[in-house]
């Protein structure tokens, strides 16, 4: 039966295994999705620059440079969820992952199934953001129906986990937040108890708002517990 959520919704894969990107085409178009390949990043690149899709599938091993350096590239660009496919697994390659700016990532070999339960569970949290509305608190402000932060007028690139992050922060304002809460809270994202996850998330954060550690103008560390949305005085 084909899922409803996955109606009209684009995924682009770039992987240099042809067989499994014949094998991923024909699963998820018969969960309602409309697939491209690339087996070369340079393909694959102009590929989401002409078809926008709503997607990434990135595997890290791939000819001309790594997925990582492919991630990075995208996010100059696009806010784009990615999930990164990994042949080892390793803890190493998921926090490098998060540090460049993946939403989420998946061992090979993987289950069809999983991946299309992670696409559908990044999509819905998408979708259920898209109908919140926009809200401003002093320099900052986040639109929920475009999925875009704007700090100082300026337009901020977030990935799905960073717009997620801040979100939260933000709803809890004036409230400090510790890693296993904003696990808790946002266990639709693959997060990974046993390393940095968190912390790698709000680094890239802050470093994305402009905020400085030592003086910050949105997100307050408070050592040894957890963060501190502390935003601006004038809210909309």
């Amino acid at each position: 039966m084909t899922s409803t959520t996955a109606v009209s919704r684009k995924i682009l894969i770039i992987d240099d295994d042809e067989k499994l990107n014949r094998l991923l085409t024909d699963y998820l178009s018969k969960m309602g999705f409309t697939v491209l390949t690339a087996t070369l990043p340079s393909t694959g690149m102009e590929k989401l620059e002409e078809e926008t899709p709503d997607l990434v599938i990135l595997d890290v091993m791939l000819p001309e440079m790594d997925g990582f350096e492919v991630c990075r590239n995208i996010r100059q660009s696009s806010s784009v969820p990615v999930v990164m496919l990994t042949a080892r697994g390793e803890v190493m390659d998921r926090v490098v992952g998060l540090e460049i700016g993946a939403d989420d990532y998946l061992p090979k070999p993987f289950e069809p199934r999983e991946l299309v339960a992670r696409i559908h569970a990044i999509l819905r949290r998408i979708q259920t953001k898209s109908k919140s509305g926009i809200k401003t608190i002093g320099a900052l402000c986040i639109d929920y129906h475009k999925y875009e932060v704007r700090v100082d007028d300026k337009l901020v690139h977030l990935t799905l986990n960073e717009f997620e992050c801040l979100s939260l922060l933000v709803k809890n304002k004036g409230k400090v937040l510790n890693r296993d809460q904003i696990i808790e809270e946002l266990r639709g994202i693959e997060w990974d108890a046993f390393n940095r996850s968190v912390d790698i998330t709000m680094s890239r954060l802050r470093q994305k708002l402009g905020d400085d550690p030592k003086n910050p103008r949105f997100i307050k560390t408070i050592w040894g517990t957890g963060y501190l949305f502390i935003g601006g005085e004038n809210e909309a």
